[in-house]
């Protein structure tokens, strides 16, 4: 389960990228969200550890979006069961 920032940060990538055809910077980014630059790399490490985006620090401008919504992960007892 993503916390809000990453759901917000990922919609706002996915859509930006469906009307633009293009992701946006980091730079972008910060504007739109009103976050800090070092708050949006750990939040893009977040979504790229989570397999939600495909990005590395060293090229911090190139983000490629993998999957576009959150995945809904379902609580059975103790035991995950999610649709991907």
């Amino acid at each position: 389960m993503l916390a809000d920032i990453e759901r917000m940060l990922l919609r706002i990538i996915a859509n930006y990228s469906a009307i633009r055809h293009r992701t946006l910077s980091i730079a972008e980014l910060s504007t739109k969200k009103g976050r800090k630059r070092e708050d949006l790399l750990n939040v893009l490490a977040e979504l790229a550890k989570e397999g939600y985006i495909s990005w590395t620090p060293a090229d911090p401008d190139r983000i490629t979006l993998l999957q576009a919504w959150e995945r809904e992960d379902r609580w059975i007892g103790r035991q995950v069961y999610g649709s991907r």
